[in-house]
């Protein structure tokens, strides 16, 4: 990915990035999405990375000896210290939808950001809300109040998050909307598919935006519109 492209999914929300993936790609129909509402823990955060892949479960302790439980959370550690940066930690919570255990919560979201990832996507719990440092957004299934016996189950493997599949390595868009997974084959006409989709929602907003119209100058405007998408 170009520092100019991270830099400029930086600045656009996650439905633009949606919509600039159906612009590259020249018809609708793209899929590889979360569904149902998520929780941002900040509503201007956005996060863009390369997914760091986990699952973890917090309802039962581990059945597991605590020396094996304790290296396979280090070993996380690393896993998530490593690879290629931007970064985005991707953890599937497998209690969901009885899920109870925060493992986003202060202490883990200034671990992530000191190891360089830019933010957290999973559809289980976050906490500490408050108290979660700047420039780590956290985007998740659901907030509560305890860690219950959260414990790491697996990582570097396909997960699923809200209904979105993601390989380690894909690259996530996400904000508090959702997210979402961009496809390879698109990352290097996205750019310019952003732009274009940009100039053609101009249309319609420089002629409605804070006005007072009539149906004849939207249709005018709307015309002008779909001819800018084809």
């Amino acid at each position: 990915m170009k520092d100019s492209l991270f830099d400029l999914l930086k600045r656009v929300d996650t439905p633009t990035v949606c919509n600039a993936i159906e612009v590259a790609q020249g018809k609708r129909g793209f899929d590889d999405f979360t569904r149902g509402t998520m929780f941002a823990s900040a509503l201007d955060g956005v996060m863009v990375g390369y997914a760091r892949t986990a699952r973890i479960a917090a309802v039962t302790p581990p059945s597991e000896p605590p020396e094996v439980i304790k290296a396979r959370r280090m070993a996380y550690y690393k896993y998530m210290s490593q690879g290629p940066r931007p970064a985005v930690a991707v953890v599937q919570d497998m209690d969901v939808p009885n899920a109870i255990g925060a493992f986003w919560g202060e202490i883990n979201t200034n671990v992530h950001k000191a190891f360089g990832l830019t933010g957290a996507l999973t559809n289980g719990v976050m906490r500490d809300l408050g108290d979660l440092p700047d420039g780590f957004t956290v985007v998740a299934g659901s907030v509560g109040p305890s860690h219950g016996f959260v414990h790491v189950i697996d990582f570097d493997t396909p997960i699923e998050v809200m209904g979105m599949r993601v390989a380690p390595g894909a690259l996530i868009h996400a904000d508090r909307h959702g997210a979402v997974v961009i496809p390879d084959d698109v990352i290097p006409r996205l750019e310019a598919a952003i732009a274009q989709l940009f100039k053609s929602e101009k249309v319609v907003l420089d002629a409605t935006k804070g006005k007072r119209i009539g149906f004849a100058e939207f249709e005018t405007a709307w015309a002008a519109f779909e001819a800018s998408r084809t």
